[in-house]
């Protein structure tokens, strides 16, 4: 991918070195006058796709992430898998995220305004915090869209991806579970540590509150649609079954409520699952058959040779093709059912 360098000084650089990852490499003068590329001597920034690594690793790394594999079992197993100079110390850190890659909308981005709220959670934590994006210059009330994080709370990617939804022109909401710990801590292993830390009962109560966040917004109509991925497509498959105003809800990769909460579900349904997820797709037979008993409305993509995580643009399993086509009917079905 192309990227403009535009400097008239000595700048300090950071080149990206064997598997996605930033390394120092001391300072350099040039000037980029309509130059796209890196300067000399600096190499361009790598992603590595899930096609690169061995698919008994990627599932070694899905058990890891989610907390059922210890990093040393990660090590042991994938190290069975190493060639030459790409080690199981390198494998996971070339899957481990880099929000480099993530930004789609900047910080500060003129079409939008952004800050973050806290909110009370009276039946959960007391006090939460959360990002709020909204498009700088709406002509009055929009839909607001609920944003779930995965289970490290609410890191740059989730941030950018609301962002994405107000650029859309939705106010977007995305709390983060982890502020009775401090909040997202900026390191991935903390917060994996720190998120299983939590109540997960208070953490339900801290997730459902800022649905009435947004839904309370004096930019928002006060109709309100979710989208979550990972363990916020399961937090937003619970919103669909606690939730009986909820608009519309967009799981990706989630795990599925029980048939008993299935029939409590009022919303419209998309659900978007990764061809390879074996742990989560096997749920949803019974999912699709207590849908269908219940006579809930759903649309169901199976995005196939794609892997848990897919969407999320940091991270070696992200596969641009299914985010992009998942992220267009994410868009369509929230303006059909939230906007609408």
């Amino acid at each position: 991918m192309a990227q403009a360098y535009c400097s008239e000084t000595t700048t300090n650089l950071t080149t990206v070195m064997a598997f996605g990852r930033l390394h120092s490499a001391g300072h350099a003068s040039y000037n980029c006058r309509g130059r796209t590329g890196p300067p000399e001597g600096m190499t361009t920034m790598e992603r590595k796709k899930a096609s690169d690594f061995p698919a008994e690793v990627l599932k070694l790394f899905d058990g890891y992430v989610h907390g059922w594999i210890s990093r040393r079992a990660f090590l042991d197993g994938a190290g069975k898998f190493a060639v030459g100079g790409f080690t199981a110390a390198a494998m996971l850190e070339s899957l481990r995220p880099n929000y480099a890659f993530a930004q789609q909308v900047a910080k500060d981005d003129a079409r939008i305004k952004t800050e973050y709220l806290t909110y009370p959670s009276p039946q959960g934590s007391g006090t939460m915090r959360g990002y709020f994006a909204r498009p700088a210059n709406a002509g009055g009330k929009l839909p607001g869209i609920a944003v779930i994080h995965e289970n490290r709370g609410l890191n740059p990617y989730v941030e950018d991806v609301t962002r994405r939804l107000a650029v859309a022109n939705f106010v977007a909401f995305a709390p983060d579970a982890l502020t009775p710990l401090g909040g997202y801590p900026g390191d991935e292993e903390k917060a994996a540590k720190l998120f299983d830390q939590l109540d997960a009962a208070k953490r339900t109560e801290d997730l459902l509150a800022a649905y009435g966040v947004v839904k309370s917004r004096p930019e928002c109509t006060g109709k309100v649609g979710a989208v979550g991925f990972c363990f916020g497509g399961t937090t937003v498959n619970m919103f669909a079954v606690r939730l009986p105003d909820l608009a519309a809800a967009v799981p990706f990769y989630g795990g599925q409520p029980s048939a008993a909460d299935t029939a409590k579900i009022k919303a419209p349904l998309l659900i978007h699952y990764a061809g390879l997820d074996d742990r989560i797709n096997a749920g949803w037979p019974a999912y699709e058959a207590a849908l269908k008993a219940n006579a809930v409305k759903y649309q169901m993509y199976m995005y196939p040779n794609t892997n848990h995580g897919f969407h999320n643009d940091t991270t070696p399993r992200y596969d641009e093709a299914a985010a992009k086509l998942a992220w267009s009917r994410t868009m369509a079905f929230f303006n059909e059912n939230v906007r609408a």
